[in-house]
């Protein structure tokens, strides 16, 4: 706000009271699309999850200009009589609730406000059909409704919206490029289909005088829940995610999570695959993205990103999706519940995994072995003749000489007669060598398996002193003069709310008038740290998140830098029963398929990768 704003200005200042009065139909109807249309990928998801609330069970989308210019949504639900139709574009007509109890929602629509908002800024037509009615259809183009008409369709509903924000026309300048647009609207498409592996979906883009173009298709999947998410996942994330994803499927007081989360060692770079609903709605929640990547920070550093595809059920009751216009975000009754049941349930299940690493690992060690063009072998090559005598002169000068001239690189033990006869059945195998002073190289009954003999033993350690904090708790050093922190009252009250739960992990503190905090005790293991800086950070995640995990981060980096610098270094040579029982340690360790860092700590090459590599297969 500046000085010449006119609204503040003594010279433009109203003689009189400003006159209130009811806004008209259209500007009700425009204002409303504002909150619940922002772009063309709004109108789609709203459209889509009409048409899933309706039964439908195969749901066909097709867009020109990035939506701008035409949105069509067709399915084969219960569709609509023409008596329907006029109350389907009025606001806040609704068949989904009969608005006795707002917190019971249990469809994807419930306030009654998209068709008539689209209606209000584009030019829509709906053309339904109910089981064993006629076919009707109604027009509505910048608020003014037309129809209903009998019209030839088959059981279902098309709705077809032409001309978004025509009626807007300054809206339109806010939209990005066509292609950012188709962009955002298959994302939705994409999100919805995750939603409900049951249902089909394609999306086709459609360009005047050319055959439509199918950007995505997901066919509807079959046998049960999981069976059918493991499929549809399989198609829209790829076979890399579901082969390396964990099956989670937890249920603790009254909520329930289900759903596929990907080992650590398959971290992306970015958000991009992490996935979560409520009771089948998608929503992009602070609340539980949170408690995703605490749930994995133990395992990836700052800079990787876990991905997942979850679902957690509830009452609709327990849980408030009108908190938003757009319903993606939604509010939980008790938020501590749910946070906490994905953060064991991953934990869990992420235990559960034991040393297993991703598949992806492997296939890039693959490809780095592959070579840039292909072979031909001897082999294959045609041949007219026997090679001549000269030939077999000229080969002779290759041969390795009787002696080697060097040492080999690799130092390999003689077998151990004393070693058991079916070691090699291990997941891990039986040692055979170390490289370099820090692979180790074991056989197992499939193929071969590469250790990094310092990452895994550094995860081994780590794992082992975390097991010893636990059972004998976090030690606190008491200071010989507390040191007294001012906050803000609002900063110090939500501080000292949470002094019970601080102080289980070594941070006492205590009120010392006023909004002072008077600091007692911190974690021994962080040895000298500034007060005043901890209590701020813990302050930052209860402001964000309602809890702080910031200080339990804080110790276990602590605890895994002195796995590193307790655990064995590269270059020391070990003796085949110190790397067998390593590996055996691995075997019986969770987390050790992956370092404190997220990093793998073996490679496992399958003995028909190998095969394949020699041109054998």
């Amino acid at each position: 706000m500046t000085l010449h704003d006119p609204k503040i200005s003594g010279s433009n200042r109203p003689t009189r009271p400003p006159v209130i009065r009811p806004l008209d139909e259209a500007a009700i109807n425009r204002i409303a699309a504002g909150e619940v249309v922002e772009r063309p990928a709004s109108a789609v998801k709203e459209l889509v999850e009409n048409a899933l609330d309706a039964g439908a069970r195969r749901i066909a989308v097709d867009y020109s200009a990035g939506g701008k210019v035409l949105i069509r949504v067709t399915d084969d639900g219960c569709g609509m009589t023409a008596d329907d139709l006029p109350l389907a574009v009025a606001r806040h007509a609704t068949s989904k609730i009969d608005g006795t109890d707002l917190l019971d929602i249990r469809s994807f629509g419930f306030r009654g406000e998209a068709l008539a908002s689209l209606g209000a800024v584009g030019r829509l037509t709906i053309t339904s059909r109910a089981e064993g009615g006629d076919g009707a259809q109604i027009t509505v183009a910048g608020g003014r409704l037309t129809g209903p008409r009998p019209a030839a369709a088959q059981k279902g509903t098309v709705i077809e919206l032409r001309d978004l924000f025509y009626a807007t026309p300054a809206r339109l300048k806010f939209l990005r490029s066509d292609r950012a647009e188709a962009q955002a609207i298959a994302e939705v498409v994409r999100r919805l289909a995750m939603a409900e592996p049951l249902v089909g979906f394609t999306l086709s883009e459609v360009a005047e005088g050319e055959a439509p173009r199918v950007i995505f298709r997901a066919d509807p999947q079959s046998g049960d829940f999981f069976d059918a998410l493991h499929g549809r996942l399989t198609g829209i994330l790829g076979a890399d995610f579901t082969t390396n994803a964990l099956k989670i499927d937890v249920e603790r007081d009254g909520l329930r999570l289900s759903g596929y989360a990907a080992l650590p060692t398959y971290s992306r770079g970015s958000s991009v695959q992490q996935f979560v609903f409520v009771n089948g709605r998608p929503v992009t929640d602070r609340l539980l993205l949170g408690a995703l990547r605490v749930a994995y920070f133990d395992f990836l550093s700052r800079d990787r990103h876990p991905a997942a595809v979850l679902n957690l059920i509830c009452d609709p009751e327990r849980v408030d999706v009108n908190v938003h216009p757009a319903k993606s975000e939604v509010r939980f009754r008790e938020p501590d519940a749910a946070r906490s049941l994905i953060i064991t349930g991953l934990r869990s299940a992420l235990a559960g995994a034991g040393h297993r690493a991703s598949t992806t690992v492997a296939d890039a060690t693959l490809a780095a072995f592959t070579p840039e063009a292909p072979r031909v072998y001897q082999m294959d090559r045609p041949s007219t003749s026997w090679p001549s005598q000269a030939s077999f002169a000229r080969a002779t000068d290759w041969q390795a000489p009787s002696g080697f001239a060097e040492a080999p690189q690799a130092r390999i033990e003689p077998a151990d007669e004393r070693a058991e006869p079916d070691e090699e059945a291990h997941p891990l195998g039986a040692a055979k060598a170390q490289l370099h002073g820090n692979y180790i190289v074991a056989q197992t009954a499939r193929g071969m398996v590469i250790v990094d003999q310092h990452a895994a033993h550094e995860r081994l350690v780590y794992e082992r002193l975390k097991r010893q904090m636990a059972e004998t708790g976090i030690t606190a050093q008491a200071l010989l003069i507390p040191e007294i922190v001012d906050l803000s009252p609002s900063d110090a009250s939500l501080l000292l709310a949470h002094a019970t739960d601080l102080a289980v992990l070594g941070l006492t503190i205590e009120p010392f008038g006023g909004s002072a905090v008077a600091v007692r005790e911190t974690p021994a293991i962080l040895g000298t740290v500034s007060a005043a800086a901890l209590l701020r950070d813990v302050l930052d995640e209860l402001a964000d998140m309602g809890r702080s995990d910031g200080l339990q981060a804080r110790i276990d980096a602590i605890l895994s830098r002195m796995a590193c610098h307790g655990s064995v270094r590269s270059g020391r040579a070990l003796r085949p029963e110190e790397m067998n029982a390593l590996l055996r340690e691995m075997e019986a360790t969770p987390h050790s398929g992956q370092c404190n860092h997220g990093r793998p700590t073996y490679v496992e090459l399958q003995l028909h990768d190998i095969e394949r590599l020699f041109g054998r297969r």
